[in-house]
């Protein structure tokens, strides 16, 4: 499937769309529908009749942010109107959510007259918290934006403009730091002179560039005093007294060059003139207007970021607006000013300066990042900037004396922030990137299935894996033709009918299970006809492969049997067995045995449990072990329970470093309250993340109700317990399943 048929299943399947309005208090008994709605409703209109502030105790208001486009200014595509910009609104919205938790409603205008966004804005105001411009194109923004600051009482924020100004500026800061340069004697020419360009020089000014040493060029050249071609205030603002007429005079000697323009716009012959040291920000997306290794090819003292993320040093809007609104909306600032976009700056650049942990660097696959020429600006994924960025902009915004509601515990509030950042989504991108780091051949058995030839896509794209597919070359290639699919060479498709090692193969199938009742010419038939599963395990059997995922098309069981048979489990278990992988809002949680032992014994629950702490802590995550049971702690004496708590003494002494208890209810397990105040005694001092469940139906009926209601995300099975990694896919896992089992796949290779 092609990328753009990628984009569209992205946002059509399903529920259509990013977003969705989830209600936030219970609405299922006619007492809570006459607390919802009529009549109980009542009560907060009237308190806030009373106290218009009101509206933010009783209503979402103080969370919500409106982003309002009129779509003449989208992304690259330029004005594509109101409603083809609705994707790209409601994008904006997933960002403020999954970085602040901020709640969005995007609002598309079908107007290109400024004065009536303005007052479709104006009359917004009771709804929102904050009001977010996007994509609204220049000169008709800055008026829109500067009537509605003068007018309105919430924030109201340009992000094309201050978003682009404040990354910049942080990078700016450092970057100038590591040169050995001072803001107020630098040099700067600004190549573009659209919302985010005008910005980003008002914003260096800000900071101590002199206006006289700024000079800024749009596509007719220099903007200069006295010229009218293209001309309109806000380009006014930066017309300077000077004989430069060209992008190339204006940078000889140059120490800064922003980019807010187009690709190609910095040649070689630029670049070469510039000043000692010179800083290049090449901002223009999705291609730069230099590439850092055209820049370096030039000369070898350029220090350059970009609007990209394959680069280093990417100046990226989403490490801002989710963080400046989340502080101005803590204090019900009634504006965004001068003054917290500043502080987003500085707090953005001193956390680019302190040692970034592992857990951030783990995320981009082990690349260690120090602060230099490399590493100017935070990445977007660092959980540290709503934790720095937020409270900066909220303090800036208390002592500039526009906030409404100051925080007076300044150490609490950043605790609460703390509290928004849920852990799974990050957990999943650290493995996905812990696979990157090192991907490895990784076969599909099920080489010509839709869904893993748009996996395989992904994984090469990606760099997760190196996938190995199995089947008909002929059939795989017309299902990619098909499906607009090109893997560039990139993978390698085997047929075991042609497969020159098929005969190696059948005869190491035969030698392993010749007295276990198979022949040779089964051997052979079952290695070239009869099982591409037991052609691909003895792939990674004889070491042609790392990893095995498999199951999309077939029974449990069918992937199982010839993993057992071929590979086999690890000498001295008893058993292999099965994890979930259970992934919520808030955290995530590890349930074994989900797929494999029936009616398990102490020693295999006790296995299960030591198995699944060690691909547990694979992924970086320290366990913590429920064995649980319908008892608490011998409250019944039933031999259910004893075999539970069998398995625990079993455990204790097998593997004394783990945090297990048990046997315990599974609320016990999972509430850390009822621990510490009913069983102060147990090893388990807070909520266990891993789950041990005492057979297969418990552990099966549980995982799938959470999934199917509980709103989790399953990811495995898991297979512990095997000599070489082999994992299993369900028949209904969609493309996002196969890469997460994918990615699990390359890190338990990576740790075999």
């Amino acid at each position: 499937m092609s990328k753009k048929q990628d984009a569209l299943e992205y946002h059509s399947s399903g529920r259509k769309g990013k977003i969705e309005v989830v209600a936030s208090k219970p609405c299922l008994t006619q007492r809570d529908l006459s607390l919802a709605y009529s009549p109980g409703v009542a009560e907060p209109c009237l308190e806030i009749e009373k106290n218009p502030e009101d509206a933010y105790k009783y209503t979402a208001k103080g969370n919500l942010v409106a982003v309002v486009s009129n779509g003449t200014a989208v992304l690259g595509l330029g004005n594509i109107g109101a409603l083809a910009g609705k994707p790209v609104m409601e994008g904006k919205g997933v960002l403020f959510k999954r970085f602040a938790d901020i709640d969005v409603f995007d609002i598309e205008l079908n107007t290109e007259n400024p004065d009536e966004v303005i007052k479709a804005c104006q009359l917004l105001e009771p709804t929102f918290g904050g009001i977010n411009l996007e994509d609204i194109k220049a000169p008709e923004c800055f008026y829109i934006e500067e009537e509605l600051k003068k007018t309105m009482n919430i924030p109201v924020f340009h992000d094309d403009q201050h978003g682009t100004a404040i990354i910049s500026a942080a990078a700016l800061t450092n970057a100038l730091e590591i040169i050995g340069k001072k803001i107020e004697d630098i040099r700067i020419v600004v190549n573009g002179a659209g919302a985010s360009a005008i910005a980003c020089a008002n914003l260096a000014i800000s900071l101590g560039v002199k206006k006289e040493n700024l000079i800024m060029c749009d596509t007719k050249g220099v903007i200069y005093k006295g010229r009218t071609e293209g001309m309109n205030k806000y380009k006014e603002r930066f017309a300077v007294d000077t004989t430069l007429r060209t992008l190339e005079e204006a940078a000889t000697g140059a120490d800064v060059l922003y980019g807010l323009s187009s690709k190609g716009a910095f040649t070689p012959e630029i670049v070469r003139k510039l000043a000692k040291n010179p800083i290049i920000f090449a901002m223009a997306n999705p291609d730069p207007e230099i590439s850092p290794e055209e820049a370096h090819a030039v000369r070898g003292d350029v220090l350059i970021a970009t609007g990209r993320s394959d680069y280093p040093n990417q100046v990226n809007n989403v490490l801002g607006f989710p963080f400046i609104f989340r502080g101005a909306l803590d204090v019900r600032a009634t504006t965004i000013n001068e003054e917290m976009k500043k502080a987003a700056v500085f707090a953005l650049a001193e956390l680019a300066r302190e040692e970034c942990p592992d857990s951030v660097c783990r995320a981009y696959g082990n690349v260690k990042f120090s602060f230099g020429r490399d590493y100017i600006i935070p990445k977007p994924f660092d959980p540290r900037a709503l934790l720095r960025v937020a409270p900066a902009v909220a303090k800036a915004a208390m002592e500039s004396g526009v906030a409404r509601q100051p925080i007076e515990d300044m150490e609490k509030y950043v605790e609460h922030l703390e509290s928004l950042q849920g852990k799974a989504k990050e957990a999943l991108r650290m493995i996905i990137n812990k696979a990157k780091a090192d991907p490895r051949k990784l076969v599909f058995p099920e080489g010509d299935n839709e869904k893993i030839l748009r996996a395989t896509q992904i994984l090469i794209e990606e760099e997760i894996a190196k996938p190995i597919l199995i089947g008909n070359q002929d059939k795989i290639r017309e299902k990619m033709a098909e499906l607009g699919l090109d893997f560039n060479g990139s993978v390698q498709i085997i047929d075991p009918a042609t497969f020159e090692r098929s005969e190696e193969y059948a005869q190491e199938l035969f030698s392993l299970r010749q007295r276990k009742g198979l022949t040779l010419t089964e051997a052979r038939r079952i290695m070239t006809r009869k099982s591409r599963t037991h052609f691909g395990c003895m792939m990674v059997h004889m070491g042609d492969a790392d990893c095995l995922l498999s199951g999309i098309d077939t029974h449990y069981p069918e992937t199982i049997r010839p993993a057992l048979e071929v590979i086999g489990r690890q000498p001295g278990l008893s058993s292999v067995h099965g994890l979930y992988m259970m992934v919520f809002k808030k955290g995530i949680y590890f349930m074994a045995d989900t797929t494999v032992c029936i009616e398990p014994t102490p020693e295999e629950l006790a296995e299960t449990a030591i198995l699944a702490a060690e691909k547990v802590r694979m992924l970086d995550i320290e366990p913590t072990i429920a064995m649980l049971s319908f008892s608490n702690f011998g409250s019944v004496n039933h031999p259910q329970a004893q075999k539970v708590r069998r398995a625990v003494e079993i455990v204790k002494q097998k593997a004394p470093d783990l945090i297990v208890d048990g046997e315990m209810q599974s609320d016990t397990a999972v509430v850390t309250e009822m621990i510490q105040k009913s069983f102060s005694f147990a090893s388990l001092k807070e909520a266990a993340n891993v789950l041990i469940f005492p057979d297969l139906n418990s552990g099966n009926i549980c995982y799938k109700l959470l999934h199917h209601l509980g709103g989790a995300e399953a990811i495995g099975p898991i297979l512990m317990g095997m000599q070489k990694p082999v994992h299993v896919l369900q028949r209904g896992d969609d493309v996002s399943d196969i890469v997460n089992m994918a990615a699990l796949a390359v890190v338990d290779a990576q740790n075999s």
